[in-house]
């Protein structure tokens, strides 16, 4: 797809109804805070604004707080969940998107309060119930966190 059929194809900006129409996840397990654009089948770029309220940051550490690792790849996998979701007309459909693997994360820059995330995640693969992405959590020009995962698209437990 061409630069130019994929902008006219954007959605976004999305805001916070929207993602929790995407996703399951609540407070405090909600990492996406909104969407700036969304090509779909394509990619997506979301933000998570990084806040001092945030309670692992009360361990994480004190006196130096860090936003660990695994919660910004956490932040990617969800943005990931978004443009699963939104590509595959699922949203509000209580589908899951369930972690399969996660390969060559990097960590690059610290994490700290006051800074807005952004999460870059593209589809590297996608099939009808698993999906492989590429993201990165970029802090302005800087890559804070790189990986690559893929998730499974299911149904959720039954009660």
């Amino acid at each position: 797809m061409s630069d130019d059929a994929a902008a006219a194809t954007s959605i976004g900006p999305l805001d916070i109804k929207r993602v929790m129409a995407a996703l399951p996840h609540r407070y405090p397990m909600l990492l996406v805070d909104r969407v700036e654009a969304l090509i779909p089948d394509r990619s997506i770029t979301a933000i998570k604004a990084v806040s001092m309220n945030e309670e692992f940051f009360q361990g994480h550490f004190p006196g130096r707080p860090i936003m660990p690792g695994v919660l910004q790849v956490e932040a990617l996998a969800q943005a990931a969940g978004v443009l699963a979701v939104e590509s595959l007309g699922l949203a509000g459909s209580g589908k899951l998107v369930y972690f399969m693997s996660i390969d060559g994360v990097k960590f690059r820059k610290p994490v700290e309060p006051g800074v807005l995330l952004r999460l870059e995640v593209e589809f590297v693969q996608k099939r009808s119930r698993v999906c492989k992405f590429a993201g990165k959590a970029m802090l302005g020009d800087d890559v804070a966190t790189e990986c690559e995962f893929t998730a499974m698209i299911a149904d959720p437990p039954s009660d």
